[in-house]
């Protein structure tokens, strides 16, 4: 070990000469070093290269032709299997939805009470009319492209397509509840 340094008496008082008089600081204010690295957007991340791999696959499924009049979706981990049978009609319908006649902001509110109902009802599927836009002349099916952009925004929704004829055909849609 080496012993510490010692200063000879006169450099001390030299130093001191120099720089003169010093009072002490009661704070530095120097900003703290960040205790964690910035988050790592792992959603976001992964929501692109999902998107990246949607684009560059070959898989083809014969029953997704979209013919623009039908609707259709499931949210990510349901099942193909499992949006099959929603199109086929294989899930009991617990409760129904008419949205005829219905102004955008009425349906939405609609849609949102009728949601939440059937929620509180544990109904895992139903059925919610839409109509075809015949009414709505040359401006297309108004009803039917909002509920297409509103079913994917809920949580709740796990997939949702169109009804078979019986119900409403594309006048119509299926929806699966997550459970509560």
């Amino acid at each position: 070990m080496t012993k510490p340094f010692a200063l000879d008496p006169r450099d001390r008082e030299l130093f001191r000469q120099s720089v003169g008089p010093v009072k002490p600081l009661r704070c530095d204010r120097i900003d703290p070093i960040p205790s964690h690295p910035a988050p790592i957007p792992r959603f976001t991340r992964a929501d692109e290269r999902r998107v990246l791999d949607d684009m560059l696959s070959d898989y083809f499924e014969p029953a997704e032709l979209d013919t623009g009049e039908e609707l259709y979706y499931r949210a990510e981990g349901v099942q193909q299997a499992v949006l099959r049978k929603l199109r086929r009609g294989q899930f009991r319908v617990g409760a129904a939805l008419d949205l005829h006649g219905m102004t955008v902001v009425m349906a939405r509110e609609a849609l949102a009470g009728f949601l939440r109902a059937a929620r509180r009802e544990s109904l895992g599927c139903v059925r919610i009319v839409h109509g075809k836009g015949n009414g709505s002349r040359h401006r297309g099916p108004v009803l039917k492209q909002k509920l297409n952009h509103w079913l994917r925004q809920r949580d709740e929704v796990l997939a949702f397509c169109s009804a078979r004829s019986v119900d409403g055909g594309t006048g119509a849609v299926y929806v699966l509840l997550r459970r509560i």
